[in-house]
């Protein structure tokens, strides 16, 4: 009798552990596949992978991304593709904002720019910032604080290229979104 009643015991005990006691997910979409997008967790955050879809408006081709979010903020390889299904752009995040290598292709494959940029952890109000020389990449000259208003800046060298031929067009190089030709120029003004 008592090997009945504990084995009834574990039994309910089992049922109850194995049934969800809240759903994990306030919405999502499943694919054919079963896999889970798009999710909004109980707190209203989006979780995990995306696929968001933005339709033609005003002239402006339309397009579609993926990636993942983490608390409701873009995080990691973002992929842009076009609604023929062409890769049009791919973009880094952390923190939600633009951080290292983006690049962006024309609706024909061919490579347009790369952009580097500089995330700010948005919880941080100062950030301490390497600047580098700019002639020897692996000299560092200073660490730079600066107040953190929880952006992305442009922070390394923007390549321009001919989308056809592949050929460099223009490369302009931003320390802490400053062009560092314009600040040269104006040095170089001063002292004249």
């Amino acid at each position: 009798m008592r090997a009945f009643l504990l084995i009834l015991v574990l039994s309910s005990l089992f049922q109850l552990l194995s049934l969800p006691l809240s759903a994990q997910w306030k919405d999502y979409t499943l694919t054919r596949r079963g896999d889970t997008l798009n999710r909004v967790d109980l707190g209203g955050l989006r979780q995990g992978p995306w696929v968001l879809s933005v339709p033609e408006l005003r002239g402006e081709r339309g397009y579609e991304e993926e990636g993942h979010f983490v608390d409701d903020a873009k995080e990691g390889v973002w992929k842009r593709f076009s609604l023929e299904g062409v890769k049009i752009a791919e973009e880094n995040y952390r923190w939600g904002k633009l951080q290292g290598k983006q690049l962006y292709f024309s609706y024909f494959g061919g490579l347009i720019r790369e952009e580097n940029w500089r995330a700010m952890d948005p919880r941080q109000s100062y950030d301490t910032v390497a600047v580098y020389d700019l002639k020897d990449p692996d000299k560092k000259i200073a660490d730079v604080i600066v107040k953190n208003e929880g952006v992305s800046m442009r922070h390394g060298v923007f390549i321009y290229y001919d989308p056809r031929s592949g050929k460099i067009l223009a490369k302009e190089n931003y320390v802490m979104n400053k062009l560092q030709e314009e600040e040269e120029k104006t040095a170089a003004n001063k002292e004249r």
